[in-house]
């Protein structure tokens, strides 16, 4: 396993950062953000078509570039440096793993080429109205329907669920409890029987949505009654992606902070001499840094294939969201006066933190889970 990128790894990142620089400035991002879509689907196909980055992890016979988790990591690395406001994280990670974890070799060939080529968003609805995140949670049924099968219930905290060209869902057949019953499913987002609807959330950046199924018809991926495994599979793949974008996010906050008090005088000298400020980047420093190491940890672990990756992903995701959300309070504190305020850029990454603290399970949830796994 490396512990460090390769000289081609680290010229892609640069590529990508100038890119996102120049796309995703806080003035787009507060543009966007303010929109119900949350971005601008074409100039979304065209910035993908031009770097083809939802087809990054999609093997080469798919249409995509068939590159690995480390690769990914990257990507979501400066997206969630730049806050990037685009449905990447519902469909390249979301759907795209569950798809590629749980699909038959036909049921890829058609869904994964038009998710490579940026010519159709999607996202994955697992969780029920209490955002539960676990397998034994699920209540919405499927029920079979000539070849098809029909939905009912509501999946909430949907990432991208109001836009998403294609939903897929985890269902389960009626009476079948915990792990049992349970199957991935695929449904067109417009299809008859399909509500979506926005849900008002503290970070903008990030959309989620309700949707409701009416006895909507969908179309069963892979074995049906055999999502359970798949499922674990794609919410590991899921917290590594996730633990990456959060570092992203914390590294730019604190280069902005340090930014900041380097250029704040009072006293006649800069604030970044005295003291307390210097104990807070200190602290931000190591923080930031623990979690990163963590996170690419995690991602080459996925790669590698590591027995332990269901604690390596939970460890990754609880030291990401808390770095993230102390580096966050530490650079509002460091602004000052102005970085409670609404003009300053600060307040936008500090929701994000907050958000994504929680998503997918909180850092209590997931040491939990990391400990039963290295007890048993």
């Amino acid at each position: 396993m490396r512990f460090s990128f390769t000289p081609e790894q680290d010229e892609f990142r640069a590529t990508l950062r100038r890119a996102l620089e120049a796309r995703s400035p806080t003035k787009e991002v507060r543009r966007l953000m303010a929109t119900d879509a949350g971005f601008d689907r074409e100039g979304w196909k065209k910035f993908n078509q031009e770097l083809g980055l939802t087809g990054i992890h999609i093997p080469e016979t798919y249409g995509g570039q068939g590159f690995g988790y480390s690769e990914l990591g990257i990507v979501l690395e400066e997206m969630g440096r730049g806050l990037l406001c685009a449905p990447f994280f519902s469909t390249a990670v979301l759907a795209t793993t569950a798809i590629l974890n749980a699909g038959t070799e036909e049921q890829k060939k058609a869904l994964l080429p038009p998710i490579a080529a940026g010519e159709r968003t999607a996202t994955l609805a697992f969780s029920e109205a209490d955002g539960g995140n676990e397998a034994g949670t699920v209540t919405t049924t499927a029920i079979p329907s000539g070849s098809a099968y029909r939905l009912d219930g509501t999946k909430s905290f949907v990432l991208d669920g109001h836009t998403a060209d294609l939903i897929v869902v985890l269902a389960r057949q009626p009476g079948s409890k915990g792990d049992n019953g349970l199957s991935f499913f695929t449904i067109a987002g417009d299809a008859p029987g399909v509500d979506r609807h926005l849900l008002k959330t503290m970070d903008e950046t990030r959309k989620l949505a309700r949707v409701t199924f009416r006895s909507a018809e969908a179309r069963l991926l892979g074995e049906a009654g055999t999502a359970a495994a798949p499922f674990a599979r794609t919410m590991q793949q899921v917290l590594v992606c996730l633990a990456n974008e959060m570092v992203g996010g914390a590294e730019r906050l604190r280069e902005d902070a340090l930014e900041y008090v380097k250029m704040r005088m009072q006293f006649g000298r800069s604030i970044a001499s005295f003291q307390t400020t210097k104990n807070k980047a200190a602290d931000m420093l190591v923080d930031v840094e623990l979690a990163k190491s963590a996170a690419y940890y995690a991602a080459a672990a996925l790669d590698e294939g590591d027995d332990d990756l269901p604690a390596i992903a939970s460890l990754a995701k609880a030291c990401a969201a808390e770095a993230y959300l102390q580096t966050a309070i530490h650079a509002v504190q460091m602004h000052g006066g102005i970085g409670f305020t609404w003009d300053n850029d600060t307040h936008l990454w500090f929701k994000r933190a907050k958000s994504s603290e929680i998503l997918f399970g909180d850092a209590n949830e997931h040491r939990e889970k990391m400990m039963q796994h290295w007890t048993h």
